[in-house]
Order: structure tokens, then sequence, then C-alpha cells
């Protein structure tokens, strides 16, 4: 069985780390740290494992750690994880890291969207990103995996392989995204009491969210082509999901009608996405429901207009943001990592 460090163990993704292990047949979580609950058992940080782990929280020593797992899944918060997944890989160990410390292609992207100075700043820019249906054969051999953020995801995966066949405006994107309140983490803050989420939906980070970088430097880094998307996330009253309506103009030649763009575009995301387990090219309208609890991604294209004047194409894409914006992702990689089946334990 292969062996598995939580570090960090006390947010929603270790959580669902610790939930989607527990239904692996190839792997087992063996340690779980917490610098402030050492000694308690995991399923008292979250009740919802008990009688399913009964591992007992620890301190972060990565030389022990190392030789009770094989590979780390470090959840631990942007600026913080860094040093951690440093003193891993020094100790011996594979790590999956949570955090935005190693998916920017440049130290000076990374702080000054951050504000902080990055602990390991030769590893950033030479770290693959997480995503195995574009990077499955640098991830299996990678000692440190970055793994994606959850809005990225949700716009990477339907724009990336559009972008990169040329069939819209890479100077006109926009990203309208809407996620369930268990992305904004755990901890407590004002915007996510109940009181506050429950029964409205708001904007926030208007084109100033650190998602939207990561956005512009994946696909760039996919397709070959610099892109500009204006990104404008909310938060709604939902556990969990997120729901991205992305808006582009196909570059068409004059007089093709609108079914015929919508119907170019589909072709290519189904062929990209044709042997890829977890992405589904859908005719119908994506909702964070078909997604629930799954690692599994929805979407499609609707294009408006006529064809005189074609419009703008828009396109819908789900994800939960906790298994494929997450944990999910980070199974799916170590699955990778280790030649495993990819679609095991998800």
């Amino acid at each position: 069985m292969l062996r598995v460090a939580l570090i960090g163990s006390t947010g929603y993704t270790a959580l669902e780390v610790a939930r989607l292990l527990a239904a692996h047949r190839g792997a087992e979580l063996t340690v779980a740290t917490s610098r402030s609950d050492e000694g308690k058992p995991l399923a008292e940080i979250h009740p919802s494992l008990a009688g399913r782990c009964d591992i007992a929280l620890s301190q972060f020593e990565p030389d022990e750690i190392a030789k009770q797992a094989d590979v780390a899944m470090c959840c631990l918060p942007h600026g913080a994880s860094a040093q951690s997944v440093k003193d891993l890989v020094d100790a011996g160990m594979r790590v999956v890291d949570f955090s935005a410390d190693f998916r920017l292609s440049s130290v000076e992207l990374y702080e000054h969207w951050y504000g902080v100075k990055h602990p390991w700043p030769e590893r950033v820019g030479n770290v693959v990103y997480g995503m195995p249906e574009f990077f499955a054969e640098q991830i299996a051999t990678a000692d440190v995996v970055a793994n994606p953020g959850c809005y990225p995801t949700s716009a990477i995966m339907p724009l990336a392989p559009l972008v990169k066949a040329g069939l819209v405006d890479c100077q006109d994107i926009i990203v309208d995204s809407k996620s369930g309140v268990s992305g904004a983490g755990r901890s407590p803050k004002l915007g996510t009491l109940y009181c506050e989420a429950n029964e409205q939906i708001a904007a926030y980070a208007i084109a100033s969210h650190r998602h939207g970088p990561e956005m512009q430097d994946l696909i760039h880094r996919i397709s070959g082509q610099s892109v500009e998307v204006l990104f404008t996330p909310h938060l709604t009253p939902m556990d969990r999901g997120i729901l991205s309506t992305i808006y582009v103009r196909p570059t068409v030649a004059a007089g093709q009608a609108p079914v015929d763009i919508q119907a170019k575009m589909m072709d290519k995301l189904r062929e990209t996405y044709a042997d890829e387990p977890f992405i589904h090219v859908v005719d119908h309208l994506p909702s964070t429901k078909h997604v629930a609890m799954t690692n599994h991604v929805q979407m499609t294209v609707r294009v408006s207009g006529t064809e005189e004047a074609p419009g703008r194409a828009v396109i819908v894409c789900a994800i939960d943001n906790l298994t494929k914006g997450a944990s999910g992702a980070a199974i799916q990689n170590m699955n990778v990592m280790f030649g495993l089946d990819p679609s095991e334990g998800l």
C-alpha cells in the first residue's frame, strides 16, 4: 500500500483527502499533522471520519514523516506551505502541494500577487502543474506537484483547448464564477458566517483575485498563446461546487452560422478530452449538483447571434471545488505519480 501523509489536517481539503483515501484500494493514510491539535484523533477534528480513520495528529517533523509515508498531501495555506514542502523533499519525500506557492511561472508574478517572499524561489516555474489531462508525463516523475486552484480548473479546462486551436479571441475572455462557501476555507470569517452568506450572492475581488493570473499563466503554458482574462468570482450560499460561465468571442469566418461555430467548439473539446475519464463535454447545461462529491467535470458551449452577425460563445463548466478543484485532483495526481490507475479512489 502507498503510504500517505496529510500535512495540515484541520481544513476541508484535508477532510476530503481522508474521505477519498478511506475508499482507495492502493493507498492509505498513515500520518496526519497539526500544529495546534497534536495528540487528538483526526476523527475528533472531523467527526464524519469516526469509525473510518483512527490516526492521531502529530507535529510536523519531516524526517519522522518520511519514515512513515511515501507521499505527502500538503494542505497548508499560501505563503506557509513552500518551506514545509522544501523540508519534506529534503527528507526524501514526494509532495502534492495544495497551496499556490508553486503554481505560477515566475517568482515576480508570485510575490506580486501573494505579497510574500518565496522561501524556495529556484523551484518557482520548475514545478509541474497538477493537471494530468495536460501534464501527466511530467507528473509521473515529479518530486513536487502544484495542485491546481479550484476556480482556475473550471476555466482552464474548457478554455485551453479552444485557445490552442485558435477558435477564440485571446484578448476578450470573461470568466464569471460562482463558488460554494467551502471555497473560503474552514477558518471563521465575517463574510462566510451563516447570517452573512445565507440568502445572498455576492461578487468579490473584482479584477484582483489571485486566481486570475493563474488562469492566464496556465492557458499560456498549455496553448502557447498569451490571453487576457477578466475574472469575477462570486460567493453563493451552498456548501460546495463551482459553476463558471465563460464569455468568449469566436474567431470565425463570415457567414458561419452560430450552430456550426458551436459544433466546431464542442468537437474540439470532445477531441481533446476523448480519453480523459473525468472530463465530459455534454449537450445539456451543467450544474453543480451534476458533479457534486465527484472528481468529474462537465462543460458545454452555446453560441449567440445570427449567421450574418455571430455573437459570443458562452461556455458553462461545473466542478466540485473540494474534489476536482482540490483533493480529488490531488488523489488523481498521486495516482499518476506512483503508476496507479488515475481513477483509483475517485
